[in-house]
């Protein structure tokens, strides 16, 4: 049996969760001119702050959003987690996989996909010709681990979500994987099933973006490994159209 075989051989080749709509506010600042008075200063509001953080985020370079994001307090996923969990892999990466939040041993060891579900996906990588680090990002819509792995609120993911664009800016890969249906439906912005997204090229940012399984559910749904193999497979194709 060649080894890509018994790579094959070892891959075995829910309610929709919604997103409500997010728009991201712009901040203007008009300056006072004239001997008139100036009129008395307004308290950054909400939309403000954020807007503020948003564009603070996406003038940094790779030390300062390594830094911003293990120091992150901006929602209430810090503090029941032990770390955030940044991301891993070659910085000038042409593939850039994204999945749904760390696990408990990603919140453990401070990386993204090492367990269970990380092996399959180093499978799923090899049987593309692909190697974790080499080519390759990984990273997650969240940095933080949600309390008992549930599915990530729509203002986590508002939180977060500068984190991955500056990173997706900073990487400017060539083909963006979202991995399962949190994923997929926040970088789509959609409610769509991943039945409806896959097979077809979108984009984030700029960046065609494909649609996959993330590997934790094809841990307990075997008959979908056959499915995203044909995924990896239209990603290869779709990349090598680029």
């Amino acid at each position: 049996m060649s080894r890509r075989s018994a790579i094959l051989a070892e891959m075995g080749i829910a309610p929709v969760w919604r997103l409500r709509q997010r728009r991201s506010p712009q901040l203007q600042l008009a300056a006072a001119s004239g001997t008139a008075a100036a009129p008395a200063a307004v308290p950054e509001g909400p939309e403000d702050a954020a807007g503020s953080r948003q564009q603070r985020i996406a003038r940094m370079d790779w030390t300062e959003l390594k830094a911003a994001v293990k120091g992150c307090t901006a929602c209430r996923l810090r503090a029941g987690c032990k770390q955030t969990v940044f991301g891993v892999g070659d910085e000038k990466a042409r593939w850039l996989f994204v999945g749904e939040a760390p696990g408990s041993e990603e919140d453990r060891l401070g990386e993204p996909f090492v367990g269970q579900a990380g092996k399959l996906l180093d499978s799923m990588l090899a049987a593309i010709g692909l190697t974790r680090g080499k080519g390759v990002f990984i990273a997650n819509v969240l940095r933080c681990r949600p309390p008992n792995n549930r599915d990530p609120q729509a203002d986590e993911i508002e939180k977060c979500a500068p984190f991955l664009r500056r990173t997706v800016a900073l990487i400017r890969p060539r083909l963006i994987v979202a991995m399962g249906r949190p994923a997929s439906q926040t970088l789509l912005n959609t409610d769509a099933s991943i039945g409806s997204l896959r097979g077809r090229v979108f984009r984030y940012a700029g960046v065609p973006l494909v649609v996959t399984y993330h590997p934790a559910y094809l841990l307990r749904n075997l008959p979908d490994k056959a499915k995203s193999w044909q995924d990896l497979l239209f990603a290869k194709r779709t990349m090598a159209g680029l």
